[in-house]
């Protein structure tokens, strides 16, 4: 016969084996939830005339509106970076440059808007904007400038890349849809992008127009505060 005390401790064991399968499955939960798509871009599908190099992908989705839980103050403490249109004339890292044209760019459910730049010089440069979910789950705004990388035929692969010396990871690989607004920007398109991260935070994109040669670049994001704009009304 089976004691009063042995069935007590019995029990109590299956009571804490239930409690640890509770907790194993809410922390998988948790995970899956807190899971996301790493930067880069993508950066990001657009079509850019012969001669333009198309923008960098990874980088991300327009947001309409400034008003997410981290507009971070954007527009209150500092001009919102969201609010920029085709025309305008921004000022970022001293440097002044009008805004050509803009791909507003889709992939997987993720939004993101890329800026074409015009600063005087032969660079290409493209802004782009995106506003994403971060770990807390609350709303953060990414900012990338993407600066041409001269890669000499280099072909995105599947595995690490070495670029300049330093090796990049895969991170996202796909095909972005866009439409295009402003000086050359076709009305709509598809972009191949292939994202990569270095151990350092680094980041590089390939990217290329369906049919075209593969462009290169890297990104540095841009802290709070760092552009101004002035709409080409203000200018006049």
């Amino acid at each position: 016969m089976i004691s009063g005390a042995a069935v007590a401790v019995g029990l109590g064991v299956v009571a804490l084996v239930l409690l640890a399968g509770v907790f194993v499955a809410a922390a998988r939960r948790s995970g899956r939830r807190s899971a996301r798509r790493s930067p880069a871009g993508t950066p990001p599908a657009r079509a850019v005339p012969a001669g333009t190099a198309p923008p960098p992908t990874g980088a991300a989705p327009p947001s309409a509106s400034p008003s997410g839980p981290e507009a971070g103050h954007a527009g209150v403490d500092h001009p919102d970076p969201r609010a920029i249109k085709v025309g305008d004339t921004i000022e970022c890292q001293g440097v002044r440059s009008r805004v050509m044209g803009a791909l507003y760019l889709s992939w997987q459910g993720n939004q993101w808007t890329e800026y074409l730049l015009d600063d005087g010089s032969r660079r290409d440069r493209w802004l782009s904007i995106e506003t994403r979910p971060g770990s807390d789950d609350a709303l953060h705004l990414e900012v990338l400038l993407w600066t041409r990388v001269p890669t000499q035929g280099m072909i995105p692969a599947k595995t690490t890349l070495t670029v300049e010396g330093v090796e990049f990871f895969p991170v996202d690989r796909g095909t972005a849809a866009f439409r295009g607004e402003g000086v050359s920007m076709p009305e709509r398109g598809l972009l191949d992008f292939a994202d990569y991260r270095a151990a350092d935070g680094r980041l590089l994109s390939f990217e290329r127009l369906q049919g075209h040669r593969w462009r290169s670049f890297h990104a540095q994001p841009l802290p709070p505060g760092s552009i101004t704009f002035h709409r080409r009304a203000d200018l006049a």
